[in-house]
This record gives C-alpha cells, sequence and structure tokens, in this order.
C-alpha cells in the first residue's frame, strides 16, 4: 500500500507573503512594495561610509549625505571653490575623484594603482590641446595644460583612494557594465573608448572586453581580499545600476546586451552576499526594473532614472538602515536642498554616447 502523507507539512506552507509572488507584488500596488530589503548588518552614526561606481551609485552618494550618514569624502574641493562649480570639477561625487568607475577590473585596478601594485603604461591622451587622464578623462571641464599639472593631480588622487580603503567602515559599490576597452600592452582598463571624448583610438593599442561572470566574480573576490587584508573590518554593500547600456560593441542588440550586462552583474553580486558574512546586497535593479513598475521610473529615453525612482530606490534602503540623524536645515527650511533625484549626476557613458551620435 502506498502511505498517505497525513498531515505532514510541505515546505512551501510557512512562507512569507515577501515570498509568494501574488501576495507580493501582483496583488500590491508597485508603490506599496515592502519588506524588499533586508540588511544584512547595520551602519550607525560611527560608520565611516564610502562610495564609488557607476552613473547610478552618486544618487546614493547624495542621499547618505542628506540624511545625515557619515559620508567621507577624501578628497574635498579646495576651499575657495566655489560650490556650485564643484560638481564640474568632479568634487563631492564619490568618495574621491574617481568619476565613474563603471567595472570590476577598473574598481580592482584603482585600488592596485593606489598601492602602487600595477602603473599602467598608458599615456596622457590629447584633448582640446591639452592633457586628459586616461583613467579619468572627464575630470574637469577643460583638459591639464601639461603632463606635469595632470601628473600632481593623479598623485594627490592616489593618495586620497589609499586613505579612503584605510580610513573607511563600509565600501558601497554600484557595478555598472561588462563592456569595457583596454590596453593591449597591460590589460589597462579604462571609462571610456579612447577617441570618444579624449585621445584617438588606435586598433592596434585598445581592444573590447566584455567580462564573464568568473572573470568579474574574480576581480570582486580579489578586490575585496586586498581590502580586507589592509582593513579587517571592511563591509561591503553590492548594487547593480538600472541604467541600460547606452551602446553595445558586441553583435548583439543593445537589449540583449543590456541583459546579458546586468543579468550577469546581479549574479555576481547575488553570490558573493550570499556566501560573504561581510557583504550585503541592496536591489537598486529589481526596484527600478521590475514589471509591477512599468518603466514609470525612467526618462523619456527609457535610460537614465528621474527624481521619483531614485526617492523610491532610497526609501527601501532607509528603511532598513534609518538615517542617524536629520539636518537641522532640513527642517527649517525644507525647500534649501534639492531632492535626492534632483541632484544631476557626472555620466561618461552618456558624454560618449553624445561624442559619437548615439544619446
Amino acid at each position: 500500500m502506498i502511505q498517505q502523507p497525513g498531515n505532514k507539512k510541505s515546505p512551501y506552507d510557512d512562507l512569507e507573503e515577501r515570498a509568494i509572488w501574488r501576495k507580493a507584488v501582483a496583488d500590491t500596488h508597485p508603490l506599496q512594495l515592502s519588506d524588499l530589503y533586508r540588511k544584512k548588518f547595520s551602519i550607525d552614526l560611527g560608520t565611516r561610509i564610502a562610495t564609488a561606481g557607476s552613473c547610478f551609485a552618486q544618487h546614493i552618494s547624495n542621499a547618505l549625505k542628506r540624511n545625515g550618514f557619515n559620508f567621507r569624502d577624501f578628497e574635498p574641493a579646495p576651499p575657495l571653490l566655489p560650490s556650485k562649480l564643484s560638481r564640474s570639477y568632479n568634487y563631492g561625487v564619490y568618495s574621491a575623484r574617481f568619476c565613474n568607475i563603471y567595472t570590476a577590473r577598473q574598481l580592482l585596478q584603482t585600488f592596485d594603482r593606489a598601492f602602487e601594485n600595477f602603473r599602467p603604461e598608458e599615456e596622457p591622451w590629447i584633448k582640446e590641446g591639452g592633457f586628459a587622464d586616461p583613467f579619468r578623462p572627464v575630470l574637469e571641464p577643460v583638459p591639464f595644460c601639461s603632463i606635469a599639472e595632470l601628473e600632481r593631480s593623479r598623485q594627490s588622487h592616489l593618495a586620497a583612494v589609499k586613505d579612503m580603503f584605510q580610513q573607511t567602515d563600509l565600501f558601497i559599490f554600484t557595478l555598472g557594465l561588462t563592456e569595457a576597452w583596454i590596453s593591449k600592452r597591460d590589460g589597462a582598463v579604462f571609462p571610456l573608448c579612447p577617441g570618444t571624448v579624449a585621445g584617438t583610438f588606435d586598433q592596434e593599442k585598445y581592444e573590447f572586453k566584455n567580462f564573464n561572470y568568473f572573470e568579474i566574480f574574480e576581480d570582486l573576490v580579489a578586490f575585496m581580499g586586498k581590502v580586507r587584508t589592509l582593513n579587517p573590518d571592511m563591509k561591503f554593500i553590492l548594487t547593480v545600476s538600472p541604467v541600460p547600456l547606452t551602446a553595445t560593441k558586441t553583435e548583439a542588440h543593445v537589449l540583449s546586451a543590456t541583459t546579458y550586462s546586468k543579468s550577469v552583474l546581479r549574479a555576481v553580486a547575488g553570490h558573493l552576499a550570499s556566501e560573504l558574512d561581510f557583504v550585503d546586497y541592496f536591489p537598486s535593479f529589481e526596484i527600478i526594473t521590475a514589471p509591477p513598475m512599468r518603466g514609470i521610473f525612467y526618462d523619456s529615453n527609457l535610460r537614465t532614472i528621474n527624481s521619483s525612482g531614485v526617492d523610491y530606490v532610497m526609501s527601501h534602503f532607509f528603511k532598513e538602515h534609518a538615517a542617524p540623524l536629520q539636518s537641522d536645515c532640513d527642517e527649517d527650511n525644507p525647500d534649501a536642498l534639492p531632492s535626492i533625484g534632483d541632484l544631476e549626476v557626472v555620466c561618461e557613458e552618456m558624454m560618449q554616447a553624445q561624442e559619437i551620435g548615439y544619446a
């Protein structure tokens, strides 16, 4: 005889509502989704936070500063530089003047350059009669007048990066792209294709690279290992940018290329967060791109994220990581500062697209 299971429960009988699509998503208004993110560790007033990543990561920096978190800026603007000009010179965008770091390999090489473990062979790029740093080609609105000036800026920047990794408790990194252009000589990764906003493209010197899952995973593991050897208590929050590619150099349709890129980045970030107790994952990508949202958080170009989308994403973050304090100036004058999403981001990829006519 076949024995009946009786009252034995299925493993699915006691699921929380957040685990059931109908209850958690289909029967819930998209702007009332809850419990999308549960923090792995806490952030308090004393937690020293640094950020880096692709364009969308700039919104996270802005939100942390506005909500009273201990966001650290290791390369602040000169005292006499007018505040309205600071962002055009990439001050205050991240915890150092990286400009955007789109790939895991670029992040790893930034660390190695700061600690003098990697010295790229690439010469400064020519730009409008001056010089541009190949690894920060849109750092300032005008190019450097001399290579010596560029080198001074670079050394100051790398010193700030070194301090950042030594004096930070939490590093938040937004993964942006799998596609990149690299040097054939030493594998140096550039944030933009040479010859777009600066420099000259030479197929003998540069090649296209679309990083795969294993390469990105290994780069992030190597990066975190090096950071925690230096700073054993460092924790990480990974997130994935919901901003699609402006263009792809692969053979795929740009929609398929975007899906590949974001899927791989999401898979790597999730894998690391599931395996390592010092790594958390925040679902900014899912919040913006989920089916219930129906694209409402994208601007008319279907790429950039509108202010409502940024605010909605960060509201989920702050439900778990409550602001340690609020600025008195916000209470006295709520119009003194713009909302999170109103702060304009600096996006090299968009500048590159404009240069080649794809924006």
